[in-house]
């Protein structure tokens, strides 16, 4: 039979594990949350457990704990950073919105483990008047959210992203000779040379940096200090400042106190703003990844413009095939981003008066979203995109067959006749070339020079100015 202790709260007597480290608010939640099995991830509770840290440090330092119990709290908070008490992080993700479960949860553990390393013997500590001093669930967990984002996205995110940007700058350059045919709307459009497109694959990875970094400064702005409402009721008027500085030297990133702790208490767009930079990174990648694949489908009924690495078997019953995983694993985390972002989005409607009340949720998704674009973009670049070679007979013989070429054309001969040649080509089965040259449109050696695929893709009017109708 399990063995149990009595705790208690406010509300009155609740029989928790003996070896359970939380207290009587987190067995309540225990009990009245048994909705899923997600939790939160350990970079919160690494970034609860820093706060947790920061704060007790802080109120050492401003005099308002005692030396021995505060010492005993910064130690136990650092064992939540490390990871040595994560099992007993044991609440679901589905609770109360403004997070207070789990906010009491790190101050139940934190207080109990605290108690431990001083002795039974020793004056208690409190998870509320000692552990959460100058603090309230609805300050930390909004913060938490943030310093765990902020880490997410700086160590793991933009460091992946640039090495994705690195790979596709460094195809967009090797492939720069390459001459291939251009498509909108699936339908064959005038050339373009295959560097251009990679490097615009870059310049989309690039753009998600910029909207990233900017999304992180917005993060590095906590409501830490706002305590209950944003008021700071029951907090010291240095402890924010304090606290935030100490905490940006355990996080390792730079933080500051917000400029209005109403906003950011009583709101979450700082997040959906966040995600917003997330979602638009995982729109980029999905078409990133749908234009490789497409190029390179085949081998011999596709495109096959591109050849991309041969990491697996693509089937159970037909032998040789290879298929592009790596894009389709890289889309599937695109669609769960963005359904995390509908999510968010929903969430940052749950700001009502001085607080948001669906804040777990935000933060997991957030969280995950980082997370798997963080380790997508690691893999689409190290086992995709470095591998990416071009297949240059294929893409010549494409693009000579291209009706698009007559574009070219159009500058000299005027706009209906080239469609016209277009057309003809079309019937016949030939060139764009081979009918312009049998049709006389032009000298042999102008249509030569009009034609030139290469030209096509530079800015300005192929073979030199125009002359004719267009």
């Amino acid at each position: 039979m399990p063995e149990y202790r009595i705790e208690r709260d406010s509300l009155g007597e609740m029989k928790v594990p003996v070896d359970a480290l939380w207290g009587a608010q987190t067995q309540r939640a225990v009990e009245n949350f048994p909705i899923s099995d997600l939790r939160f991830p350990r970079r919160f509770i690494a970034a609860l457990g820093m706060i947790k840290k920061a704060a007790a440090e802080t109120n050492l330092e401003l005099g308002l704990l005692e030396r021995e119990i505060g010492l005993a709290i910064v130690a136990a908070a650092e064992e939540v950073i490390q990871g040595e008490l994560d099992r007993h992080f044991v609440l679901d993700i589905f609770q109360t919105g403004s997070g207070t479960s789990t906010n009491m949860n790190a101050n139940e553990v934190i207080a109990h483990r605290a108690q431990q390393l001083l002795g039974k013997d020793k004056p208690r500590v409190h998870p509320n008047d000692h552990v959460n001093l100058c603090q309230s669930s609805n300050d930390v967990i909004p913060a938490a959210m943030q310093v765990a984002a902020l880490i997410g996205i700086q160590r793991d995110l933009l460091p992946a992203l640039a090495g994705l940007r690195s790979a596709l700058a460094e195809k967009a350059e090797a492939f720069d000779g390459t001459v291939k045919s251009g498509r909108t709307h699936l339908m064959d459009a005038t050339p373009v040379r295959l560097g251009q497109e990679f490097g615009g694959f870059a310049a989309q990875i690039a753009h998600s940096q910029a909207r990233l970094a900017q999304a992180a400064d917005d993060l590095a702005a906590l409501p830490l200090g706002g305590t209950a409402v944003g008021t700071g009721i029951n907090t010291h008027p240095e402890f924010a400042r304090r606290a935030i500085d100490r905490l940006s030297v355990l996080a390792g990133v730079t933080l500051r106190e917000a400029e209005n702790h109403f906003e950011r208490q009583g709101t979450r767009d700082v997040v959906v703003h966040a995600h917003g930079a997330l979602n638009t990174l995982a729109v980029s990648l999905t078409r990133i990844a749908n234009d490789l694949r497409l190029m390179a489908s085949g081998p011999r009924a596709g495109l096959a413009e591109i050849t991309l690495p041969a990491i697996q078997p693509g089937s159970s019953i037909m032998p040789g095939k290879v298929n592009p995983v790596i894009p389709e694993a890289v889309t599937m985390v695109a669609a769960q981003v963005m359904g995390n972002h509908t999510t968010i989005t929903l969430g940052g409607l749950g700001s009502i008066f001085e607080l948001n009340v669906m804040m777990p949720i935000m933060a997991y998704d957030l969280l995950q979203s980082i997370a798997l674009l963080a380790n997508a973009a690691s893999v689409f670049t190290h086992k995709c995109v470095e591998g990416i070679t071009v297949n240059e007979a294929r893409c010549r013989e494409l693009l000579e067959g291209n009706l698009s070429l007559a574009t070219a054309l159009a500058p000299r001969i005027g706009y209906d006749a080239a469609a016209a040649i277009a057309k003809e080509a079309f019937a016949q089965g030939k060139t764009v070339r081979e009918v312009a040259r049998a049709k006389k449109v032009l000298p042999d050696q102008e249509i030569d020079a009009l034609l030139e695929p290469r030209a096509m893709t530079e800015p300005g009017i192929p073979g030199g100015v125009a002359t004719g109708g267009g």
